[in-house]
């Protein structure tokens, strides 16, 4: 059997995420502290009581997000669990911020290191659009194809809109500014769209607008160590194997304004690597339902409470 280790990114926060393993696990308890101290926040305090706008806060879900997953890997190891150094495990990777989740599973950089990074990557994307001018939205039931030639009428720079996320098969996100954003949502429509949905976010994430914020990442990731990772992680800009610390640490900078290739991604694993089963590690089961969509022949499975870390670990003996 060959396994892939993957991370959500923004979305998938919610109230109580990876509060049964803080209660039931030192390590988990450990891994909070970590960040907590970074951080000088109590962060989880945030992740378990909410309320929800302040876990929705950019800057908030991205560390959190992190630290959830990363407590469930350390109690996973522990409990005897797969580990990204255990030889079955040939690949990791991670949808936007899970990228950093990822590096940090792998051993690229500490979760101290990852959880201040991610901090300030959710401060920068935040401050890099004024509230109310950017915009994102899911358009459902198109090809890819169908969404690119739609968005070669919005690459003015005071009206854009480009492809954020290519998910999975009939899922794509388009970001950019607000008036540009629902145009593109009408368009889509008009062409057959099964949904065009607006995102409640606060940003226009993956879209030449975050130029601000990749600088700002540009200088805080010049200013860390990254290690070469125990197992390739495969990038969001790439959607192959990248290994070498530098080229991870640009690609940390690139995906800011860059569209994340998660279809791509997740298609080279099976068809070029043969990944068979793909661990998805921490809150919801995003990436997991993706996958399922992206090659039905593939094993998915999320890892998102104690429970679900005991039912594998059982399938697993």
């Amino acid at each position: 059997m060959s396994i892939a280790l993957i991370f959500p990114g923004q979305g998938s926060q919610q109230i109580g995420m990876a509060k049964d393993f803080y209660d039931n696990f030192a390590l988990a308890r450990e891994v909070m502290e970590e960040v907590e101290e970074a951080l000088s926040q109590k962060l989880g305090k945030t992740m378990f009581e909410g309320p929800e706008s302040d876990l929705n806060l950019t800057e908030n879900t991205q560390p959190a997000l992190m630290t959830a997953s990363m407590m469930m890997l350390r109690c996973l190891e522990a409990e005897g669990g797969i580990t990204p150094s255990h030889n079955t495990v040939k690949a990791l990777a991670g949808h936007s911020l899970g990228e950093y989740t990822a590096l940090a599973a792998a051993g690229s950089l500490t979760v101290a290191q990852t959880a201040k990074l991610l901090k300030t990557r959710g401060q920068a994307m935040q401050k890099a659009v004024p509230v109310g001018k950017g915009a994102m939205a899911a358009i459902l039931g198109l090809e890819i194809q169908d969404i690119q030639d739609i968005l070669k009428d919005f690459q003015d720079p005071e009206s854009l809109c480009a492809m954020a996320n290519d998910n999975c098969p009939g899922q794509v996100v388009i970001s950019g500014h607000k008036e540009a954003v629902e145009k593109a949502m009408q368009i889509a429509q008009e062409k057959g769209a099964r949904k065009a949905v607006p995102l409640p976010v606060s940003a226009p994430f993956h879209c030449s607008l975050m130029l601000p914020a990749a600088e700002v990442m540009n200088e805080a990731l010049s200013q860390e160590e990254l290690k070469a990772p125990i197992r390739p992680i495969v990038t969001n800009i790439s959607a192959c194997y990248q290994e070498d610390p530098e080229i991870l640490k640009q690609s940390l900078v690139t995906q800011v304004t860059a569209s994340v290739r998660w279809r791509e991604s997740m298609s080279y694993l099976r068809d070029e690597e043969g990944i068979e089963t793909f661990v998805e590690i921490g809150s919801g089961a995003v990436l997991s339902g993706l996958m399922k969509r992206i090659d039905r022949q593939a094993t998915a499975v999320s890892i998102n409470s104690v429970e679900a870390m005991s039912a594998f670990l059982k399938q697993a003996a």
